[in-house]
């Protein structure tokens, strides 16, 4: 379900359920938190890429989660998101740089894990959405938080709430990604990359990362909301809508309750 690679200083963690699209299960993000947890004890780890295999970095939440969501309580499914959250955000316990090396889909919450990551190589015709308002769900994994501090708040009101697509060459100019390249060098450029900031000095650079990191009482502050508002979302016949309608390919019909 994730791979670790080790190429000298620089280890590349690869969502591998292929099946799915790498969608966000609860089993994937343990997984992730285990690689996170056993690569912070490592001193010989100077820089990590995150990436997927199946040329899909994530399609976004697993929607058989999303279902089961549903028939849960406010309180249950609230904390149910904030320790998943938790889990995926894991990645921004490392002190090293990290690098999301985007191929194909990241969808949703998919795309806030490229986001925690401190820069993202993007596929120039990956196909990219924050689609959490379009499924009547309140956006969760820090999207309130990424976005704007990425993009600024005018484009993250924007892309928030349309939910529409972009591609990686769109994700450049948006600030999202440091630069876009053909889907078959992803990886590569990402791990050169990854390999260059390994190269420098370590105090330096795990300093650099310590100042220039996310600010982890606002980021808190957001996902407590979020999962407050995603817990609203979950009972609402909205959410229900959106679901029906992804799975029906058709435009959903909100009425507001």
């Amino acid at each position: 379900m994730l791979e670790v690679l080790r190429d000298g200083a620089v280890a590349t963690l690869v969502f591998s359920d292929t099946a799915r699209k790498n969608a966000m299960s609860r089993e994937l993000g343990d997984a992730l938190a285990a690689a996170v947890g056993a690569l912070r004890g490592d001193a010989s780890v100077r820089a990590v890429v995150l990436t997927g295999a199946g040329g899909a970095f994530s399609a976004g939440g697993d929607l058989r989660m999303l279902e089961r969501l549903r028939a849960a309580s406010r309180e249950e499914s609230r904390a149910f998101m904030r320790e998943f959250y938790r889990k995926y955000l894991s990645i921004l316990d490392l002190e090293v740089p990290t690098v999301a090396a985007v191929e194909g889909p990241a969808i949703g919450a998919g795309l806030c894990v490229a986001l925690a990551c401190d820069v993202c190589i993007v596929d120039e015709d990956a196909k990219l959405a924050l689609n959490f308002a379009s499924l009547g769900l309140h956006p969760g994994m820090g999207a309130t938080y990424l976005l704007p501090r990425r993009v600024g708040e005018q484009r993250a009101i924007e892309l928030l709430c349309t939910g529409r697509r972009f591609d990686g060459r769109e994700a450049v100019s948006l600030g999202i990604a440091l630069r876009s390249v053909k889907a078959e060098r992803v990886r590569e450029e990402a791990v050169a990359l990854a390999r260059s900031f390994a190269d420098n000095a370590p105090l330096v650079v795990r300093a650099l990362k310590a100042r220039l990191g996310v600010d982890r009482a606002a980021l808190d502050a957001a996902l407590d909301f979020e999962a407050e508002q995603q817990s609203r979302s979950y009972a609402s016949t909205d959410f229900a809508e959106g679901l029906a309608a992804a799975s029906q390919k058709r435009a959903p019909r909100f009425m507001g309750s």
